[in-house]
């Protein structure tokens, strides 16, 4: 062969940032393809044509038939795929950092190894949580009883609003349709968020699993940062399109998700807060700035870092 066939990948420094991206795309029964450096979904409508640079999450629905070169497309331009089964989203898989450096992914691993700092970050997600209250020194278990009680303030609040009943969160994660409207609105709600938190944290090079408020699972920092703009997005979403009594409900929802996660900047809030609760108040230009640099450095116990790529030889003892 005389080479490659195909379009080379896209360069790193041209992606667009994470937090610059579209949310998310849902395509269900089509065939998804590559061409160039856009990813195609065709029916027997026609072809769209997808700039994967530029997107967050491609989520696929029932029928989806993706490509290995549509794949391949996607995990070099750092987007992320999401399967979706009948209206509801189960993640994956996603695609490759837009960060060479791990400095976000090894402060997550400070933070969630050691109790006191895993407590300052969990205060400080709950404190974006709930603006203007001083929550500095509750313990998770005052925690959790104010988030419960915010949150019941916020069903209410969107009930009343809405003029949709509420009678709790009741739903069963297999049978999507055994729910009243507002509880599958919830969940297709809940799921989109879920899959563009997951998306920007993978972009950023953070960790899906090294959750700080929740722990245990493959996706708990998604669980964690996609809490943070629940009662701002996902809830009112959901009675809202409840409201309108829509045929298709996961289909409105996702539509009004997608429109509120764009108009409220949802994407570029997800990445400054994860920065912001990561590394702290910093400059975070100057961060993204070098984070965007091919730096791999070796570990030394007693230096910190060393260069790479440097012939070291065995230093004399006393030398």
């Amino acid at each position: 062969m005389a080479g490659q066939p195909g379009a080379p990948p896209p360069d790193l420094q041209d992606l667009v940032r994470a937090e610059d991206r579209l949310s998310f795309i849902y395509v269900e029964r089509c065939f998804v393809h590559r061409e160039a450096n856009a990813v195609t979904a065709r029916d027997e409508r026609g072809t769209v044509h997808i700039p994967a640079a530029s997107l967050g999450a491609l989520i696929l629905g029932p029928g989806a038939t993706v490509s290995h070169q549509a794949m391949t497309l996607l995990a070099e331009s750092g987007s992320t795929a999401v399967w979706a089964g009948e209206r509801g989203v189960r993640y994956y898989a996603h695609g490759r950092s837009l960060s060479n450096s791990s400095r976000l992914l090894e402060a997550q691993a400070r933070i969630v190894s050691n109790k006191n700092e895993r407590m300052r970050v969990a205060r400080d997600m709950y404190g974006l949580r709930f603006p203007g209250e001083d929550v500095s020194s509750l313990t998770m278990h005052q925690l959790r009883g104010r988030e419960g009680a915010r949150v019941r303030a916020v069903y209410r609040r969107a009930s009343q609003e809405s003029g949709v009943a509420w009678n709790g969160r009741v739903y069963d994660p297999s049978d999507f349709d055994a729910a009243d409207s507002v509880n599958k609105a919830l969940s297709s709600a809940a799921a989109c968020l879920y899959g563009v938190a997951h998306a920007v944290i993978v972009a950023l090079g953070c960790s899906p699993g090294l959750g700080v408020v929740h722990t245990g699972h493959s996706r708990s920092f998604v669980f964690d940062i996609a809490d943070l703009y629940k009662a701002e997005v996902a809830i009112p979403v959901a009675f809202a399109v409840a409201a309108g009594e829509p045929a298709d409900v996961g289909a409105a929802t996702r539509r009004a998700v997608r429109d509120a996660i764009r108009d409220g900047l949802i994407m570029t809030r997800i990445s400054r807060d994860i920065k912001k609760l990561l590394l702290g108040p910093q400059d975070h230009d100057e961060a993204a700035r070098t984070d965007s640099f091919d730096v791999v450095e070796l570990w030394d116990r007693r230096l910190g870092t060393v260069p790479a790529g440097v012939s070291y030889r065995e230093q004399a003892t006393g030398s």
